[in-house]
């Protein structure tokens, strides 16, 4: 399996200074985590919801294997939205994922429509503003497929 070590400096803060090591996931893994953090309709089948923030977050953690002693990194601080990883951080990390575990930028945009298509106001609403390599989260909870009608 392929690995790749990330240097980081105080860039991001001297916390967060040390060597970083990512090992590529099994194709299995990472299925398992999309299918944690994805809702698709019981019908269909089409995509309901999908967090990429979460399912970046936990591809990162699967995927690293070495970090500083002190110890930086935790899946909540990946995941935190008050206390989590400065953004240039997080695109490093995901950049370095993406590529160790052959996720490609059309592969990533297709989820990223995916998701979009599922609650398009959260892409009208977010189009203006920074988005990471993984895209926004796109838990929709109040997009839940309405009840026919008919008899």
């Amino acid at each position: 399996m392929k690995t790749e070590v990330v240097e980081v400096g105080e860039e991001y803060g001297p916390e967060y200074a040390g060597r970083y090591v990512f090992q590529e996931i099994t194709w299995a893994k990472r299925s398992r985590i999309i299918q944690k953090y994805t809702r698709y309709h019981p019908v269909t089948g089409h995509v309901v919801s999908s967090d990429l923030v979460a399912i970046q977050a936990e591809t990162i953690w699967a995927s690293l294997k070495e970090q500083p002693a002190h110890k930086p990194i935790s899946l909540e601080k990946l995941l935190g939205e008050e206390d989590g990883i400065p953004i240039g951080l997080g695109e490093l990390f995901s950049q370095v994922v993406n590529r160790l575990n052959s996720v490609s930028r059309d592969e990533a945009n297709f989820l990223k429509k995916q998701s979009d298509s599922a609650c398009p106001m959260k892409s009208l609403l977010s189009s203006g503003s920074a988005r990471s390599s993984a895209g926004p989260s796109q838990n929709c909870g109040g997009n839940q497929p309405k009840p026919s009608n008919s008899s």
